[in-house]
């Protein structure tokens, strides 16, 4: 059997997760300090949610491609709330936000075309170009008393074959908004080389200073596609609902394009489309969980590691995740193995293609004890293995 080259991937299970398998199926404790699914982090959900799965409309197979209206309203009622008035007509439902990006792939790029994408970023994107047959380049992001864009390394990254600039806001992992002023200087340079901006939104409500403003306002002259879903707005990843928000020029004639990309799939079952509005009106309660717990951890993260003079954690401003900086002394994957060997389960940051040593990143979400447990173990480890008197080591 001959197999496609876009599915010629490097599938063997690396050190680091077959290191996380055996000690798993050892039966020895892990404080996960990786944790991403919210329904393995104990918050409670309403017990009658899964009840908007039985509505008796399901049972009419009317396929709509842009989704059902009442689905759709839905989403237009999230974004009023943040301030932003959308017209169902701009709004194309998907069952996740992995199919929303593949089917922006699918409608701005030929074979061969590029997408730039924001670094550090999350490690999904390199799987969907490829089975879009899109090329990826990253374009940068910087720390500087806070995380911004580097404008002038977004303008280098560009060539003839660019199509589009994937945003993250807030990213993730680095919990960085998107300023008025980037993403004034992102529209400037989607206007001068005639590129499209893709923005997923799924931490959008999930600031330390309160949601943050909606790309979905649009910038003149520039096409802007918002992804965004239930996986973090309701916490609810297994409910498989998510939507892109076509705004600017041409955007009649891109959702002409996108229905018939959604008429071929027709992807989104009929029970989640009719639930979407109970459970988009029902978020708060979740996410006034997630958000005590997320503050509850920073905070804590923050407390433990004032014991520690060499490891610096950087500005986050929303989003579930943390980013550490600890002295470049081996292979962040080296420290990832031997904390896990003591019991605790970070990410080392190159898996967010930042520099293989030197970067290490905490998700905020998991249970409190949990947590501290897990904080306790990596700041001992690191103060008995790495000191606490070198912070001329970094930058």
């Amino acid at each position: 059997m001959r197999f496609s080259q876009r599915t010629d991937w490097n599938t063997e299970e690396s050190e680091l997760a077959r290191a996380h398998r055996l000690r798993s199926a050892a039966g020895l404790p892990i404080a996960d300090l990786t944790a991403s699914n919210p329904t393995r982090c104990g918050f409670e959900y309403a017990p009658e949610l899964l009840a908007a799965l039985a509505n008796p409309a399901a049972l009419d197979y009317d396929p709509q491609p842009r989704g059902s209206l009442r689905g759709r309203e839905a989403v237009c009622g999230y974004y009023a709330d943040h301030g932003v008035a959308l017209k169902p007509e701009q709004i194309v439902l998907t069952t996740s936000t992995s199919e929303a990006y593949s089917y922006l792939f699918r409608l701005l790029c030929d074979p061969g075309s590029e997408i730039l994408v924001a670094q550090p970023g999350y490690p999904l994107f390199d799987f969907l170009a490829a089975l879009d047959d899109v090329r990826l380049k990253a374009a940068p992001l910087v720390y500087d008393q806070g995380w911004q864009i580097d404008p002038e390394g977004f303008r280098r990254a560009i060539t003839a074959e660019t199509r589009a600039i994937v945003l993250v806001h807030p990213n993730n992992p680095t919990g960085h908004f998107t300023k008025r002023w980037e993403a004034e200087e992102l529209a400037r340079l989607a206007r001068k080389f005639d590129l499209s901006l893709i923005v997923d939104e799924v931490f959008l409500d999930y600031g330390f200073g309160g949601a943050g403003a909606s790309f979905a306002a649009g910038f003149d002259g520039v096409p802007v596609f918002v992804v965004s879903g239930l996986s973090k707005i309701a916490g609810l990843p297994q409910m498989k609902a998510a939507w892109i928000v076509a705004t600017g020029p041409e955007a009649h004639a891109a959702l002409e394009r996108l229905e018939v990309i959604a008429d071929t799939f027709l992807s989104m079952n009929a029970p989640v489309q009719c639930a979407l509005p109970k459970w988009l009106e029902g978020r708060a309660a979740i996410q006034g969980q997630i958000r005590e717990r997320v503050r509850a951890n920073l905070a804590e993260l923050d407390r433990q590691l004032g014991r520690l003079s060499a490891v610096r954690r950087l500005e986050v401003e929303g989003g579930w995740y943390a980013v550490l900086r600890i002295p470049a002394l081996k292979p962040d994957e080296q420290t990832v193995l031997e904390l896990l060997e003591r019991g605790v389960w970070v990410h080392p940051g190159y898996f967010f293609g930042m520099a293989e040593s030197g970067w290490l990143v905490v998700s905020l979400l998991g249970p409190e004890r949990e947590f501290g447990t897990g904080v306790t173990i990596f700041v001992d480890y690191l103060g008995k293995h790495q000191g606490s008197n070198i912070t001329r080591l970094l930058p």
